[in-house]
């Protein structure tokens, strides 16, 4: 069975992955809608743990898939299966801390179980492999006990502190090379991945989460009168998505692709630089997507600490992705991000003082001067010189 749906050499990504990730586009505009319409400190931890489950679940699918062959039946059907859950999953969001809980918790352990009890069938001939996918199935069975109790128990907060076991359980999985008691812990030399394969997939969802900021900036002043204001505040939200892409994909990108796809463990870069250092990459521009919103809807309001903690706050957070992205194959955090914390605090600090379209161009203008700044090497033969 393994010979027919692993991979054969060909690691580029498949049509059936792109059309994976369609549901995610969705997923990802509920989030930020999520934190949109929940807009205060509890609705930010909501949001940060739906977050960090719709990240999690993407990227062990991916992991999955650098081994799987999507142009395969059985693989293509097993991705059709995790769109339907992911739909699911999507779908309960807005109201997963209210009466859409369970429906949550089963879609979201379905596709973490469903999708790793299929990968331990396809490689229980390997010993290393099986072992490994035993090892991962133990952890999300124990998580799935958490999901669960979570999505049954009526109090908020009760169901709040479940979730985040649940989710730490998951989380640190990897960082203790999935340890069990008596039995050790698995190698990442086991995880003998394709770099180009996880680097690819990593940058086209970095486009995805772009792609959701532009979309619900154009969905945002669409429905509104077009005045200067909205119109700055919509032109800015554009410039600051721009400034992302210059700023990821210019050298950080490229030269992460190169240093997996040249490591002689790329298990363990796979799992630090695109499996965690991503996660503020994300995060960032889903956090940057809600303060766009807010500063086309209300261009004119204060840029109180309350708003910056959106617009400046995700650009803070992409930043710091980005540069421990680009440190990991640089050994050096990148000066230009450095400079822009700075010019950020201090956007951030007079933003009672101007309003949210000054701010919102501010920290566009801040992300174009970061990016013209930066200086990496284009020669991958230097990829460990200081950007």
């Amino acid at each position: 069975m393994a010979e027919k749906v692993l991979r054969d050499g060909n690691t580029r990504v498949g049509y059936a992955e792109l059309f994976y990730d369609l549901v995610f586009v969705f997923a990802i505009t509920q989030v930020s809608h999520h934190l949109l319409y929940h807009y205060s400190l509890a609705g930010a931890v909501e949001t940060a743990l739906l977050f960090l489950a719709v990240w999690w679940v993407w990227i062990y699918t991916t992991w999955v898939l650098n081994f799987l062959d999507p142009e395969v039946l059985a693989v293509r059907l097993l991705l059709f299966l995790l769109m339907a859950a992911g739909l699911f999953l999507s779908m309960a969001i807005p109201e997963a801390f209210a009466h859409r809980g369970l429906i949550f918790a089963l879609a979201y352990v379905a596709m973490q179980l469903g999708r790793t009890l299929y990968m331990l069938s396809v490689v229980w001939p390997q010993a290393h492999r099986r072992q490994t996918y035993l090892r991962i199935t133990a952890y999300f069975v124990l998580s799935a006990v958490f999901w669960f109790w979570g999505a049954l128990v009526e109090g908020h907060d009760q169901r709040l502190v479940l979730w985040i076991l649940a989710l730490g359980i998951e989380y640190i999985g990897p960082r203790l090379s999935y340890y069990l008691p008596g039995f050790g812990q698995d190698h990442s030399t086991n995880w003998n991945v394709s770099g180009g394969h996880i680097a690819e997939r990593c940058g086209l969802f970095v486009i995805i989460c772009l792609g959701e900021t532009l979309l619900v900036s154009g969905a945002t002043f669409a429905e509104l009168d077009w005045d200067w204001p909205g119109l700055l505040a919509f032109l800015s939200s554009v410039a600051a998505t721009a400034g992302m892409w210059w700023v990821y994909f210019h050298i950080g990108h490229r030269r992460g692709t190169h240093m997996i796809e040249h490591s002689e463990n790329p298990g363990a870069i796979a799992r630090q630089s695109f499996t965690y250092f991503h996660i503020p990459i994300v995060a960032g521009i889903v956090l940057s997507a809600v303060g766009a919103e807010r500063a086309i809807a209300h261009p004119l309001y204060a840029a109180s600490y309350a708003e910056g903690a959106s617009v400046i706050g995700g650009v803070v957070l992409f930043l710091i992705g980005c540069g421990q992205f680009k440190e990991a194959s640089a050994l050096a955090f990148p000066r230009s991000h450095r400079a822009g914390f700075v010019l950020l605090a201090l956007a951030f600090a007079l933003g009672p003082w101007m309003t949210l379209v000054m701010q919102n161009a501010i920290a566009a203008l801040i992300l174009f001067v970061v990016a013209v700044l930066e200086r990496g090497d284009d020669l991958p033969a230097k990829v460990k010189s200081e950007a």
